[in-house]
């Protein structure tokens, strides 16, 4: 055993004195420690319940999601829906919009500037449609011209021996193109009647009547504008033999036959039309006709009876000539003399749609009582951007 001595001077106590002595303070402190791990236990446990709680109402279905943004979409929409019913514009003129969707929610004019999720409705219901916008490269900008600066010529080059001087070459050709934006507008009307009934989605309904409007005016503008007042169509420029080419012309390769397809070995002068195109945009390119066109080139066969027609076997997916995309444009020209009925090229490279990204809404209930117009306008404007990546097939015998 261990021996125990006491310091100098002290008599040191017994063993049992000594366990006697501490024995109750140990106790009191596996008690608090004990008393201690309990609460803590239980705080844990209230913890895991209240998350175990919040989990099962989030996850609820019919539960809105808890965003900031679907708040202020709700509060713009609710503004917007009380100046469309009633022309209650306190709403729309006290509520302040997240600068990344729109600056203001009043404009000058005392138009008024749509919620950002009407905005994006009608938006995809232009791009979706059998329009030039679903191929061409669109722009989003905050001016009223787009430049696009162009090199339409390659910087010169030589070959040259180790020790001779190196001779000039010659020099790019910039171009700049400048699109103009030009006001698209639409009107639809409704009664008054029909907007008070609180059943009726009128945002809705004014998206679609929108839409529609602004898609058969824009698609008409992107083949056959004439640049006043309206984008410049892709059938404007002025159109030569392909073999006569240059730039600021759109080429073209005829069909061989006067007034038609007839008389003619289809598949010569859709051969000629597809490598017509330069080899950098044909992977990327598509057919352009209207339905009329469509049928007749349907019919087309090669020398063993193939039809070089084929339909996607895929929902959603465009048919194919020839193993290009057809699009199929009723803004296109019939099949006639000195027609253009089909356009070939890559248009995402040749058109651009530059337009911007706000759209304005005027409620009138004065001008056609009792119904009620709605000025919807945006700006929007097109232009061919690089002539060589577009080439026509023209009825003509040469």
């Amino acid at each position: 055993m261990t021996e125990t001595k006491a310091r100098a001077g002290e008599d040191h106590p017994a063993p049992k004195e000594a366990v006697a002595r501490t024995t109750p303070a140990m106790a009191e402190f596996l008690n608090a420690f004990i008393g201690f791990q309990e609460d803590v236990k239980t705080s844990f446990q209230q913890h895991e319940e209240r998350m175990t709680m919040m989990d099962r109402k989030t996850m609820t279905y019919a539960r809105p999601a808890l965003s900031t943004v679907v708040e202020q979409d709700l509060s713009h929409k609710k503004a917007l829906a009380a100046y469309l019913r009633s022309g209650d514009d306190d709403g729309l003129r006290g509520l302040t919009l997240e600068g990344k969707a729109m600056s203001t929610a009043v404009s000058a004019d005392g138009g008024f500037l749509v919620n950002p999720q009407m905005a994006e409705t009608i938006q995809s219901m232009l791009s979706s449609t059998a329009s030039l916008r679903a191929l061409a490269n669109v722009v989003q900008v905050d001016a009223t011209t787009y430049d696009v600066i162009v090199d339409n010529t390659d910087v010169g080059s030589g070959w040259q021996t180790e020790l001779s001087a190196v001779a000039e070459t010659a020099s790019p050709n910039i171009n700049r193109i400048s699109i103009k934006l030009n006001d698209l507008s639409a009107m639809p009307k409704a009664s008054q009647r029909l907007l008070d009934d609180a059943a009726f989605d009128v945002e809705s309904w004014l998206s679609q009547k929108i839409a529609n409007r602004f898609i058969r005016a824009e698609a008409a503008a992107f083949i056959n504008g004439t640049g006043v007042d309206q984008p410049k169509g892709i059938l404007l420029p002025a159109k030569v033999a392909n073999a006569s080419w240059s730039w600021g012309n759109l080429g073209y390769v005829p069909t061989g036959a006067a007034s038609d397809f007839a008389g003619t070995n289809p598949l010569d002068c859709l051969v000629t039309l597809v490598y017509a195109l330069a080899a950098d945009y044909r992977a990327n390119a598509t057919f352009v006709m209207n339905s009329k066109t469509a049928g007749a080139v349907r019919k087309f066969k090669d020398t063993v009876g193939r039809f070089l027609w084929t339909d996607s076997v895929t929902a959603g997916q465009p048919a194919t000539l020839m193993g290009y995309r057809v699009l199929v444009s009723e803004d296109m020209p019939d099949v006639a003399a000195n027609a253009y009925p089909i356009a070939f090229g890559d248009f995402a490279a040749g058109y651009t749609i530059a337009e911007r990204p706000d759209l304005r809404i005027l409620r009138d209930p004065f001008s056609a009582k009792p119904n009620v117009l709605f000025y919807a306008s945006k700006r929007v404007g097109g232009d061919i951007t690089d002539f060589a990546a577009i080439k026509l097939l023209k009825v003509a015998l040469s």
